[in-house]
Formats: C-alpha cells, sequence, structure tokens
C-alpha cells in the first residue's frame, strides 16, 4: 500500500453534536448585539455620517415607543405578526413549507367582508361570530388545497402554496372591482358594522388577548397533545411515523387546515379588529417576515413573543430614522434584512464549529 503525505486544509468546517444550552444562547444573544451594531454601521453609512452611532439607537427607540401612538402601534404589529408564525409553527414542524401565509390570512380577512356585505343588517354580535367562523374556514380551505396535493400526488408545497398568495390578491381585486367600482385599486370600503369592540382604549384590545390565548394553545397543542407529536414525527420521518402506525395523510391535511385556519383568524382580526376594510396588501408581507420570526424562535409559539417584538421593534425603528434622515422607503428593509441575515447565520455556528489547523501540518493518506 503506497502512503502518501498531504497537507492538511487550514480551516475545516465539523458539525457540532455537543453543544451546551448556554452556548446556543450565548451565540444568539451574540448575533443580536452584532446585529444591532451592524444596523447602527449601516445607517451612519446611508446618512454619511449625519447621525451619530449613539443617535441611531435613540431614534429607534424613540419611533417604538416615544409616544403612547407609537406603543400601541409597536404592540399591534408585534400582535399581526405573531399570529402569522404561530400559524406556520405547526406546518414548519411537519417539515410542510407552507409559504402561503399571506394568501391564507388574505382571503380570510376577504372572506369577513362578503359576510359584511352579505349581511349588513345583522346584529353585531352574531355579525363577529360569522365573520370569525367563516374567515377561518376560508383560511383552512386554503390551506387544505396544497394540503391534500401533497399528501396525494407529492406536489412541491413551497410553490403550491406560494402561488395561492396571488390567486387570493387576484380575488380582493376582483370583489373590489365588484363592489366598489374600483378598476386596479384592491381596496374595498370602509366597513360600517363587523367591527370588534374596543378594549384598552384601542380597536385591537380584543385582537391582542385573542393572539395571546391562541399562542398559548398553540404551545400545549404542539408540545403535549397527540397530534402535536404525530407533527413532530411526520416531521422527522414519514417512513417512520407510517411504521408506527400514523396516517400520515391524514396528519398533513389536518395539519395543513390548523395553519390555514389560524391564518384566516389573523385575517378575520385585521379586518375586525384593526383596519375595518380589506385591500390587496392588507397583510402587509407579514406572512413572508413571518417565516424569520417561526424559525428565530425555533418554531416555539411562546419564544416567538419575543422574536415577534424584536422584528417589529426593527422594522418601526429603522422606519423612525429614514423618516427623520429623508431615506427612502426602501432603506429601513435593507437595514432590517441586514440584521436579520445575522441572526439567521448564527443558527450556522451553533450547529457546525470551525476548526483552525497549524498551516502546513501533513497528514498520511493512504492507496
Amino acid at each position: 500500500m503506497k502512503v502518501k503525505t498531504a497537507k492538511e486544509p487550514l480551516v475545516r468546517i465539523a458539525k457540532r453534536t455537543d453543544i451546551s444550552t448556554g452556548l446556543s444562547y450565548g451565540i444568539r444573544f451574540a448575533s443580536v448585539a452584532l446585529a444591532l451594531l451592524a444596523c447602527g454601521v449601516v445607517i451612519i453609512l446611508l446618512t454619511s455620517g449625519k447621525i451619530s452611532f449613539f443617535e441611531v439607537y435613540g431614534e429607534m427607540l424613540e419611533g417604538a415607543f416615544g409616544t403612547a401612538r407609537r406603543v400601541k402601534i409597536t404592540v399591534r404589529d408585534t400582535c399581526a405578526l405573531l399570529c402569522l408564525a404561530v400559524a406556520l409553527a405547526p406546518a414548519f414542524k411537519m417539515r410542510f413549507w407552507n409559504i402561503g401565509a399571506e394568501g391564507q390570512a388574505l382571503i380570510g380577512a376577504l372572506a369577513s367582508c362578503v359576510v359584511v356585505k352579505l349581511f349588513p343588517e345583522m346584529p353585531v354580535a352574531p355579525l363577529i361570530l360569522l365573520m370569525f367562523i367563516v374567515s377561518v374556514a376560508a383560511g383552512a380551505l386554503w390551506g387544505i388545497i396544497p394540503g391534500i396535493f401533497k399528501a396525494t400526488i407529492k406536489a412541491n408545497e413551497t410553490l403550491f402554496t406560494l402561488m395561492m398568495n396571488y390567486v387570493a390578491i387576484q380575488l380582493v381585486k376582483f370583489f373590489a372591482v365588484l363592489w366598489e367600482k374600483q378598476k386596479g385599486a384592491g381596496v374595498m370600503s370602509t366597513l360600517t358594522t363587523g367591527k370588534l369592540p374596543q378594549l384598552f382604549g384601542v380597536d385591537y384590545g380584543w385582537s391582542i388577548i385573542i393572539i395571546l390565548v391562541v399562542t398559548i394553545l398553540s404551545y400545549i397543542y404542539m408540545k403535549y397533545s397527540k397530534q402535536g407529536y404525530e407533527i413532530a414525527v411526520v416531521g422527522e420521518s414519514e417512513n417512520t411515523a407510517r411504521y408506527i402506525g400514523i396516517n400520515v395523510k391524514k396528519v398533513i391535511i389536518r395539519t395543513m387546515a390548523i395553519s390555514g385556519a389560524l391564518c384566516g383568524l389573523a385575517g378575520f382580526l385585521l379586518v375586525s379588529g384593526t383596519h375595518h376594510l380589506v385591500k390587496s396588501d392588507i397583510v402587509g408581507g407579514n406572512g413572508f417576515t413571518a417565516i424569520i420570526v417561526a424559525w428565530l424562535a425555533h418554531l416555539n409559539p411562546l419564544v416567538m413573543m419575543l422574536t415577534s417584538f424584536f422584528v417589529s421593534f426593527l422594522d418601526i425603528g429603522t422606519a423612525k430614522i429614514a423618516s427623520t434622515c429623508n431615506l427612502n422607503d426602501f432603506a429601513s428593509d435593507v437595514v432590517v434584512g441586514i440584521a436579520l441575515f445575522i441572526i439567521l447565520a448564527s443558527e450556522f455556528f451553533i450547529n457546525y464549529k470551525v476548526i483552525f489547523t497549524k498551516s502546513g501540518k501533513k497528514v498520511k493518506e493512504g492507496k
């Protein structure tokens, strides 16, 4: 057997198998600190030094918490994002890549508006209850459709759910033209009924309570229920799930019905509790941002409360800086994107370690 020597690579990557909980959280906290630092640097560069490093964070805090109204907006946006992130968690736990939260929430919002249009004279309490039921059912249907195709013919759920977002958008525009005669606007008139009563002095007070309850129930469902266990097993291995007697097709369809229903609930709350109208961009891209929120929390609904708040804080804070420094509307999106990329990249260092070796070290290779 011939033996030859070769230089070992200066850097190599190895899978971690024994990382401690303290180190993993330390890496995550360090990534958050680094993301905030990067936000400051990028903003200073975008403004050509017109704002100092410390003023960046002062403006961010001012934008998110400077007045009572801004605090309410921060809470409102956090809850809207949280509801969609919680909705995506069961599907992602099952390794079903549901990219359709935007459309599922939008179809739920449209369903609420249709109910009001059909029953304008109905008393408020039963009307709101009917809006809730129909919105949840519409969202569930929008989730079941790709679930059935995935379970039966192995259709690509990423493309399927993504394309259904555009179907939902066009449906909203269709009804806007039909009812409001606004060609291309995709905006319906403000509802005169079907509004949730105020709580805590704001229109979306009940939305906060409902979303918090749903978050806690989702955590219990995924962690302690039999169905939550089935979702986890199917996500780990469909073959293993079949071997132990789990009906994989049933789990996929049922889980997507739940995911879509929670998105439909988010749409109902946007209409009845926040905006009191329907427009094609009412979800505001939160269906996609919620994907990041869910992954940052490792699909834990309780942790999503923190990640939703952090993302909302970044978004609102950087928007305030962009307004103050006369930057365009996309500057804040760039800054938030960079920050989230850094935080997501920290998962690499949690799952892998980088090993440096001495330069020129030789190792033996057999042939």
